[in-house]
Parts: C-alpha cells; sequence; structure tokens
C-alpha cells in the first residue's frame, strides 16, 4: 500500500511495467490477483431438495452492506437461497468501510465462499467514490460465490480487459476474471460462474470475453452462469464511439430503442454473445424474466452523473434529458443474466425493490434469481 501513491502517478499499463520500482514488486502483486480465496462458515451439509435456488446481484462494491445483508436474510427472493453469484465485490477499500465483502457476508450467513480478485486499486476509485473517507487498506476488487453447499475446484478465469485500466481517475492493476466453481449439492453437482463483463468495452469485446469464459469450463456437464454481463447494446470503450452510438439511438426513436433493444439486447446490439451462448449449447431465454429491467440510467442522479461525467463531455447531458423527456428522466436496461447448459431451470425473477423506491438504493442493479430443478433418478 505504501507504494500506490507512486504506482498511480501514472496514465497507462505500458509505462506502469517498465518502471523498476513496480518490476520489483511484479511476483507479489500476480500471486495476489491469481489467488482465489475460500472458506466455510457453514455449520455442516445442507440438506437434499428438490431444487435449489441461485442469486446473482452486482453488489456495487459492498457499500450498503448492512442492507444488502439484511436483504439476503429477508427478503422474499433472497432469502434462503442456495448459491449466490456476486459481482463487484471489495476487499479492503475505503469506499465500503474496508470490508473483506463477500467473506463477512459468508460468515454472517453461514455459507462457503470464494473471492476472485480482478484488482488492485491504486486509488480509491472512480467519480462519487474517489471522495470515500478513510484510505485503502488493502485494494482489491473482484467476483464472489457464495454457497449453502461445498464448493469444489475453484478457479480463477482471467478475462482481457477493455481498456487500459490505469487510464484515468480509477487506476488498477489487473483485469476482469470471472469465478468458477463446482457446487456439490447430496443430489446433485453444477459447475457455477460469477461473471461480470467490461462495462467500457464493444460489444464485440463482450463477446469474446463470454468466449474466454465457455472455453475455461469442463465438457459437458451442468453449468449456469451468471452475473452483471453489461449488455447496455454500447460499445463504450471510447466516449466517441459511446457518443456515436448515442446518435444513432436518438435517430432510431428513443421510445422504439428501449422498448426493442435495451430490454432486449439479443436483438440486435449484442446479439453475438448471444448467439455464442446458444451456438455452445446455453440457453439464456428460460433462465432469465426478457425484457425485464434490472438496472436503469437516471439522468438526475448524482452518483451516476458524476461516475459517467468522468468520460463523457458535459454537454452530452442535455441530450441524454432531451432523449428522456418523455419518461421521466429514466432509461431501463437489461444487464444481468444467467445462461445454462444442461440445467432444467424454472421461475426466473427479477426484484426492483432493492434499488427503486429507497432512499439509499442497495445497489445501482436489481437481484435476479432462478431456480434450479433437480433430474429425477
Amino acid at each position: 500500500m505504501p507504494l500506490f501513491p507512486q504506482l498511480a502517478r501514472y496514465d497507462s499499463t505500458a509505462e506502469l511495467l517498465v518502471d523498476p520500482l513496480y518490476r520489483s514488486i511484479e511476483p507479489l502483486v500476480r500471486r495476489v490477483l491469481e489467488s482465489p480465496e475460500t472458506g466455510d462458515f457453514t455449520d455442516g451439509a445442507g440438506p437434499a431438495q428438490p431444487h435449489y435456488r441461485v442469486v446473482a446481484w452486482n453488489l456495487e462494491r459492498g457499500i450498503e452492506f448492512e442492507g444488502q445483508l439484511d436483504a439476503v436474510r429477508r427478503h422474499p427472493m433472497l432469502a434462503g437461497a442456495d448459491v449466490l453469484l456476486l459481482t463487484e465485490t471489495d476487499v479492503g477499500m475505503a469506499r465500503s468501510a474496508n470490508r473483506a465483502v463477500a467473506q463477512e457476508l459468508a460468515r454472517a450467513l453461514r455459507m462457503n465462499f470464494a473471492f476472485g480478485p480482478c484488482y488492485l486499486n491504486l486509488s480509491k476509485g472512480a467519480g462519487i467514490e474517489s471522495q470515500a473517507a478513510g484510505v485503502n487498506e488493502l485494494g482489491l476488487h473482484g467476483n464472489a460465490v457464495l454457497s449453502r453447499y461445498p464448493l469444489h475446484n475453484v478457479r480463477l478465469i482471467g478475462l482481457r480487459n477493455g481498456k487500459d485500466k490505469m487510464r484515468g481517475r480509477e487506476k488498477r492493476l489487473g483485469r476482469q476474471t470471472a469465478l468458477l466453481a463446482e457446487v456439490v449439492f447430496p443430489n446433485y453437482r453444477t459447475e457455477v460462474v460469477s461473471a461480470h463483463l467490461d462495462a467500457q468495452s464493444s460489444q464485440r469485446h463482450r463477446r469474446d470475453q463470454m468466449r474466454d469464459v465457455l472455453e475455461a469450463l469442463s465438457p459437458g456437464g451442468p453449468v449456469i452462469i451468471g452475473g452483471d454481463w453489461n449488455t447496455t447494446t454500447y460499445n463504450s470503450s471510447s466516449a466517441f464511439r459511446a457518443i456515436m452510438g448515442f446518435w444513432l439511438r436518438v435517430f432510431m426513436g428513443p421510445d422504439n430503442v428501449i422498448r426493442n433493444h435495451y430490454l432486449h439486447p439479443y436483438r440486435r446490439f449484442e446479439r453475438e454473445l448471444f448467439e455464442l451462448l446458444e451456438a455452445r449449447g446455453f440457453d439464456y431465454r428460460r433462465c432469465n424474466v426478457l425484457g425485464e429491467r434490472t438496472t436503469s440510467y437516471d439522468v438526475e442522479d448524482v452518483k451516476t452523473h458524476k461516475n459517467l461525467r468522468e468520460w463523457v463531455p458535459a454537454w452530452c447531458f442535455a441530450f441524454i434529458r432531451w432523449a428522456l423527456r418523455n419518461h421521466n428522466g429514466q432509461c431501463p436496461l437489461k444487464i444481468d443474466w444467467f445462461a445454462t447448459r444442461n440445467v432444467n431451470c424454472r421461475n426466473p425473477a427479477v426484484t426492483h425493490d432493492l434499488r427503486e423506491g429507497r432512499a439509499t438504493p442497495l445497489s445501482d442493479h436489481d437481484a435476479i434469481a432462478v431456480e434450479v430443478v433437480v433430474p429425477s433418478a
């Protein structure tokens, strides 16, 4: 940690990699980022059931940890979930009170957990997060799997970056990393993947990241992939491309794009990603509530505005307000998903009340859930 300010002065990864100071600690950095953490806080093996509930939720760092923990304990859709696929979980970040978010959730819920680090943060974060009180005690950020049943064969799947993580205010070492584990139920086994695809990337890049996930899986057998796939329909690899994409959608008609594309990204803009899944034997239609939002862009939300303002020019926001004038400044998006292979799913669900209608949303994403039915003997 004492070296972070010196390393953070660089504006590109290429500059950082040749710095003698960084090269002296690179083996340690690599070991940290390539090592999953696991733990068992259960009171013993859970009972066999005819079906199991899997929840995927982007925790937005775990900033609202206490409320999130209460939701997992009490919310009708989350309470009693057998497997949690969690994206955006911090370890030792000032913005989330320096908690080990996944580990502390697992301990409180009496569950097994695995945490896969993605980034070692050299700064507190982007946008409003940069104003968090205190300092990072460790600076790790990643994805996690929590389970009431044993986790075996935990592995990391490194994904190619969509942008240089040293450019901009939030400076990070590492890359997006999906977390793969085998959940061993008393009467069933399945691989699960907590996957977060890059936001600041192109549609093709997100497809390629998903390909990397699929190629790391065991051949055949049940698999459940869940998480935040950032299927915004945009090429957000640069501000210019995102702005040009915005104007294309304005010309297509905001109502048309919201109804037919933002909520159904597989129809056109993100088609290659979903076609890849189907070509590899995965189903996404039966395990998701199609056409249902899992997040919304709110033109008046201060946090969202500050985060977007760091890479989109200020003049763009007047046009965004204009485009959303008939939608109360709200733009719904479907970016959180499940995909399954050789799994019988039922009762997909999305809950909005953890995010909407609250003075302080528990996350900027809705949680999604699905039930996995155990095959008859």
